[in-house]
This record gives C-alpha cells, sequence and structure tokens, in this order.
C-alpha cells in the first residue's frame, strides 16, 4: 500500500500489516535478558530517521507513579506541588498534564481541591485499575482522560496474568471500550514495553486499539513504559531495546500521532533522560516524568531534568519559570522532610558548590569558569562554596563575598587580614582533627571577629 506520509510528505510503501502471534511459551528474550548476568545490547544495524514533532511537552506523575515510592502525600502537599508545578510549567502548558490516583477518600480530596483552582495547565488525569466502577468514578469528577494498564511483555502475560496473548489483548480491548462507552479518553500505559514482542504482539495490539478509536469517534493515547529502565538510546540497536526503534514502529506501523504518543521511563541503568530525550527526538509528543525523578526503585525520570532538555532542545523555556524547581526543592526538603541527595543536578544542596580551592580561586576571576550557567537568574541559586580543608584563602575569599553579597569596589580578596586570619583557624582545625565541613554559622563568628582587627 502507498500513502503520502503527513510527517514526511513523501510517499512511502507500507505492505506488511503485523498480526498477533499467539505463542504458547512465552519468549523472554533471553540471550538479551539471562537474569544471571547484565541485560546485553545487540545491534541490528538498522536506523530509523530522527522526526521530532512540531509540539513537545511534558507531564507529570509525582501523584502517581510517584506517589508510590515514598510516605503518601497530604492533600496540602499535592496542592501546594500541584501549584508550583503550574507556575513551572507556564502559560503554555509545557508541562501538561498530571495524573492522580482516586482510590480513596483522601485522593479524590486532592483532586478536588486541585479542580477548584481552576488552573488551566497542567490538566488533571487519573490512573485506574479498570473496572467500571472506577470509570464511572473519573467520569463523575468530570475528568477526561485516564491511564489504563495494559501490560505488553510475556514476563507479565504469561507469568503475572497467567494468560495466553490473545487472552490478554481480549481483556484490554474489553477494558478500552468501557472507557470509551463512558466517553472517557483511554491513555494505555504498555507496560513493560522494552522487554515485549514488538511486531508479535505490540503493533498488532495497537493497531486492533487505533481501529476501536476511529469507530468509537475517542482518541487513544499510547504510553510506552520502559517500566525496568532497559531502553537505549543508541542509533542501530535492535528492539525491544530501542527507543528510537519503538517510536518509529508505532507512529509508522501503527500510525499513532506525535500527539498521542508518550514515553515513560525509569532510571535503573541511569538512562531516564537520555531515553526520554531520544523518544522526544524520534517522534513523541509527551515525556511522562515526576519531580525530583521520584518512583520506584531507581525513580523516574525527573521532570526538572527534562525542563533543561526542553530548553536545550527548543532554544527557549518557552514561559516556563525555573526559579519554581528550587521552590520545589526546598518544599520537599523543609516541608515535607525528604532528603535530597545533595549532589543531584539542579536541585540538591550541592549541584553549584565548590570546596576545591583552585575552583574558588576560578569563581573569584569569574564565576562563569567553574559554574554551568547562571544558576542565579536561572534558578535563584546563586554559586557559593563550602569551607572544608582545601579550599584556600581563594575558597574564603569567594564565600565572604557572596554570603555577604559585596560587589564593586567593597569586594575582599584573598590578600584581606581577615582571609588570612580565617584561613589559619581553618588549618588549626583541620590539624587538630577537624573532619567535618565549617559552617555558615562558624564563618561568620570568624569574619566578624577577624573583620575589626
Amino acid at each position: 500500500m502507498l500513502k503520502r506520509s503527513s510527517k514526511t510528505n513523501l510517499i512511502e510503501q507500507k505492505i506488511y500489516r503485523y498480526q498477533l502471534q499467539d505463542i504458547d511459551e512465552p519468549n523472554l528474550y533471553r540471550d538479551i535478558y539471562p537474569y544471571t548476568d547484565i541485560p546485553k545490547v545487540a545491534f541490528n544495524h538498522r536506523r530509523v530517521p530522527i522526526g521530532m514533532p512540531e509540539e513537545i511537552w511534558i507531564t507529570d506523575t509525582s501523584f502517581r507513579d510517584g506517589q508510590q515510592s515514598v510516605e503518601p502525600y497530604t492533600v496540602e502537599q499535592i496542592v501546594n506541588l500541584y501549584k508550583l508545578l503550574s507556575r513551572l510549567g507556564g502559560p503554555k502548558g509545557i508541562i501538561r498534564q498530571s495524573e492522580f490516583f482516586i482510590y480513596s477518600k483522601k485522593d479524590r480530596e486532592a483532586v478536588r481541591k486541585c479542580q477548584e483552582l481552576g488552573l488551566q495547565f497542567p490538566e488533571i488525569t487519573t490512573w485506574i485499575r479498570a473496572s467500571k466502577e472506577d470509570f464511572k468514578l473519573v467520569k463523575e469528577m468530570d475528568i477526561k482522560e485516564t491511564g489504563i494498564l495494559v501490560s505488553a511483555s510475556d514476563y507479565h502475560i504469561f507469568r503475572k496474568l497467567k494468560m495466553k496473548r490473545s487472552e490478554a489483548m481480549k481483556l484490554y480491548l474489553e477494558t478500552v471500550a468501557e472507557a470509551f462507552e463512558a466517553g472517557i479518553i483511554p491513555r494505555c500505559h504498555l507496560e513493560d514495553i522494552t522487554r515485549a514482542d514488538f511486531y508479535g504482539f505490540v503493533v498488532p495490539f495497537v493497531n486492533a486499539l487505533q481501529e476501536m478509536s476511529r469507530q468509537a469517534g475517542i482518541p487513544v493515547k499510547i504510553r510506552a513504559c520502559d517500566t525496568m529502565g532497559y531502553g537505549i538510546s543508541y542509533p542501530e540497536v535492535a528492539l525491544p531495546r530501542s527507543v528510537p526503534g519503538i517510536i518509529y514502529g508505532l507512529q509508522h506501523y501503527s500510525d499513532v500521532p506525535s500527539e498521542m504518543l508518550e514515553w515513560h521511563g525509569h532510571n535503573d541503568f541511569y538512562k531516564a533522560v537520555a531515553n526520554a530525550s531520544t523518544a522526544w527526538l524520534y517522534g513523541a509528543s509527551a515525556v511522562n516524568c515526576s519531580l525530583l525523578g521520584i518512583g520506584e526503585r531507581t525513580g523516574n525520570i525527573p521532570l526538572e531534568a527534562m525542563v533543561f532538555e526542553y530548553a536545550s532542545l527548543r532554544g527557549s523555556f518557552e514561559g516556563m519559570d525555573p526559579t519554581a524547581i528550587t521552590e520545589i526543592a526546598n518544599y520537599f526538603s523543609k516541608n515535607m522532610g525528604y532528603r535530597i541527595p545533595p549532589m543531584t543536578p539542579f536541585v540538591g544542596q550541592s549541584f553549584n558548590v565548590t570546596r576545591a580551592g583552585i575552583h574558588a580561586d576560578g569563581l573569584l576571576k569569574d564565576e562563569e569558569i567553574y559554574n554551568i550557567f547562571d544558576t542565579k537568574s536561572i534558578l535563584n541559586r546563586p554559586v557559593s562554596v563550602m569551607i572544608n580543608k582545601t579550599s584556600g584563602l581563594a575558597g574564603i575569599a569567594y564565600w565572604i563575598n557572596q554570603h555577604y553579597n559585596l560587589s564593586g569596589e567593597n569586594i575582599i580578596d584573598k590578600r584581606h587580614p581577615a582571609v588570612i586570619a580565617m584561613k589559619a583557624w581553618v588549618d588549626e582545625e583541620y590539624e587538630n582533627g577537624r573532619q567535618t565541613s565549617i559552617s555558615d554559622g562558624e564563618l561568620e563568628e570568624k569574619f566578624e571577629e577577624y573583620n575589626k582587627q
């Protein structure tokens, strides 16, 4: 069949229509996933074209997948974080949607209070167990879209559901039909897609979903879920691990439009951000993230990371307010008691802090030498130093200028008598066995003492 592509504006050939391959034994890809050894990265040297959509955006799962891995958030915490998400996403809604649980009374109260704010973005969606009762509840709460779990790999179909592929597909399609009957947009979460038989199950299933969608006159969204973080972003990697291959395949063989295609990844192999960016580059409009990357096991795609990926790829924040990232980090730390690892990019206490004296000397001359960007104006996080045994005169001088906001002719350099005296005191502390960094309070006290001399 020849058909002109609206994406490439070329006549493309689509001859083969993939059919469900119903097998008696699960395909566990033991050559790639031996389990007793680390997973293997297999190449088939097939390239697919980059095709970034005209519009890309971020969706949020902080109150669903994120909340599953920590102590449940209070209603007040959810509402406050939702407001910060809206501010961060800006008036254009770059953070387009946020998904919520609605299982409990508390969950539903949080949704209602967020709805009462009247914010356009992020749109509130849900994630349900896919029963008729839950579909009815979604409808009653005036929510237009819900996530539905449709596990895609034989690990889940055979070993968890105890079904064959045809049985699982029938169950999933019946469930989606109930969503259509209720007038709700289903967002089908293809769980564990990076261990699924792409042409033997995923493509035929999504084709069936597309046909049902056309008949119902209601769109269906496809969320490709890299549940175990197995996805690989490199070109020429073989399926089922290839992120480019999955995104291209869903578009080319199942005609899923970019705006209906979303990537959800985990960080088990440190690839969450790279894989999400790759999904954007190859045709998915949406990447699904959580604040601070909080999620099961090693976590989800950090939402704040994709804010910067967006700006890097598009050349602009498009109205997003990245200073909200610092407020979100502070809220998690101070109001929720969540400990952010100090070296975490953009949000950790030490992400733009230097301890090395040679770095501090560079910061004194020009902070651009050792700071990744203007963190003060972009994140409202001025670059800073932490004083320890390696900070030297330059580190102490930089701390004084930054801490007391000294500028112009008031700047103190490393030859200042107070700096030299403080350096002698710091050296003595560590010679006497001190192991910890010097606190701001101690430094303030010593500066006040030595600056009077």
